[in-house]
C-alpha cells in the first residue's frame, strides 16, 4: 500500500497513513479519465440554442420581383438566407448533449484520477481541518502552510466554515468525500483531503 505523509493545519508532519491500493493504487486508465471529463463537460451544456430557418421566419410568401427582365438576380423569397431578416442556413435547434458512461467506468475513472495525484505527490492528507469561524484569511493561511495552490479541498462532511472561507479564494474549491468527481480532481494542481475524508472515499470506492 502507498504511504503518504499526514500534515496538520500548520504544515508540520504528524505521521503517515496507508492508502488503499484498490482506490489509490490502481493502474491509471487515461482513456477512461478522458471520457469522464468529456461526459461531465457535455452534460453541463443546456442545449437550448435555437435559430429560425427560412421556413420559420415571417414574411416572404411572395416573389419579390419577376424572374426575368429586371437586371437583378432571380429571387424567390425575401426570407431566403442571403436576405437581411432571412432564415439561417442549417440553423441550430435545441438538443440533448448527454453522454452516458457505465457506473463501473465512472468509478474506475475516479480511481485513476486519484491514483495519478498520489503518484505525482499532489495528494495531501491533513489530520484535521476545522475553522472556528468563517475567515478567508485563516483558510488561505492553511493552504500556504501546506504549500498548495489551485487546490481541491475534500472534507468528510459538510462544513459551512470551511466552504465559505474557501469560496473567495481563486482556484480553490471544496467538496465532500461523497461528491468528488473526475473533472474537479484533474482540474486542480493539488488535492487536499482530511483523514476522515480519505476513509470515506475508500469506503465508497473500494
Amino acid at each position: 500500500m502507498a504511504n503518504v505523509t499526514v500534515y496538520n493545519m500548520e504544515g508540520n508532519e504528524v505521521g503517515t497513513m496507508e492508502l488503499n491500493d484498490a482506490v489509490f493504487g490502481v493502474e491509471v486508465n487515461e482513456h477512461l479519465v478522458h471520457l469522464a471529463v468529456v461526459r461531465q463537460l457535455a452534460n453541463k451544456r443546456q442545449g437550448t440554442q435555437k435559430a429560425k430557418t427560412r421556413s420559420e421566419v415571417s414574411g416572404g410568401g411572395r416573389k419579390p420581383w419577376r424572374q426575368k427582365g429586371t437586371g437583378h438576380a432571380r429571387q424567390g423569397s425575401i426570407r431566403a438566407p442571403q436576405w437581411t431578416g432571412g432564415g439561417v442556413v442549417f440553423a441550430p435547434v435545441p438538443r440533448d448533449y448527454e453522454v452516458k458512461m457505465n457506473k463501473k467506468e465512472r468509478r474506475a475513472a475516479l480511481k485513476s484520477a486519484l491514483t495519478s495525484k498520489v503518484q505525482d505527490n499532489k495528494f495531501v492528507v491533513v489530520d484535521n481541518l476545522t475553522l472556528a469561524e468563517v475567515k478567508t484569511k485563516e483558510m488561505q493561511k492553511v493552504l500556504t502552510n501546506l504549500k498548495a495552490d489551485k487546490a481541491l479541498v475534500i472534507i468528510a462532511a459538510d462544513d459551512k466554515n470551511i466552504a465559505l472561507s474557501a469560496r473567495n479564494i481563486a482556484d480553490v474549491q471544496t467538496a465532500t468525500a461523497g461528491n468528488i468527481n473526475v473533472f474537479d480532481v484533474m482540474k486542480h494542481n493539488t488535492v487536499i483531503a482530511t483523514k476522515d475524508a480519505v476513509a470515506t472515499i475508500e469506503e465508497v470506492l473500494a
